[in-house]
């Protein structure tokens, strides 16, 4: 990535964050808005997934470098969405998360669901919260690591050049097969 890339992948990132604690919500919520809320948190889940998918997609069928920035802040996107969903569990809902009070909480468990850290101090307790991060385990493995497989295997694709030594972008996948690799035994 150049360096404005970097740079707009940080500052969108950043504003994700800062939307997230913006966000009006919290401890005083109807349930009806919690609800409601819930809802647009299941669309803006599904909405991502629809991005990253597509993301992915372009990725794997287009000849240009690899442009992390868009995932990056997909991911934080989805981070962010399954701490707001969380957090509306936690304060609607009460037994459903042990320690999970704040914006801030919420930030912090689905960061370490995702990396897969492991649970302590704040976890799952109630079969809808264990529900929850069970879809969002989901969305980790599926979602994000074929967006990060998809990268990882577009940058390791060779540089293409444009016949005079010129280089534009990567290779298409069938040009960097060159033959059976060592998976491959001849029959005699």
């Amino acid at each position: 990535m150049t360096g404005r890339e970097v740079v707009r992948t940080l500052l969108s990132a950043a504003l994700v964050v800062i939307a997230y604690y913006m966000a009006p919500f919290g401890e005083h919520v109807s349930t009806g808005d919690a609800w409601l809320r819930g809802g647009l948190l299941a669309v803006v889940l599904a909405l991502l997934v629809l991005v990253v998918g597509r993301r992915v997609e372009r990725e794997l069928r287009t000849p240009n470098p690899a442009r992390a920035g868009p995932l990056l802040v997909a991911l934080v996107a989805g981070v962010v969405t399954f701490a707001l969903a969380d957090l509306v569990i936690a304060t609607t809902m009460p037994g459903q998360f042990v320690d999970l009070r704040t914006k801030t909480d919420a930030l912090y468990f689905s960061l370490t669901t995702l990396t897969t850290v492991g649970y302590g101090d704040v976890h799952a307790e109630g079969q809808i919260a264990r529900g929850l991060v069970i879809g969002q385990l989901i969305f980790d493995v599926v979602v994000l690591a074929t967006a990060a497989r998809a990268l990882v295997g577009t940058a390791r694709r060779p540089r293409a050049t444009d016949g005079a030594g010129r280089v534009g972008g990567t290779a298409p996948v069938s040009a960097t097969v060159r033959g059976p690799g060592p998976w491959h035994r001849s029959r005699p």
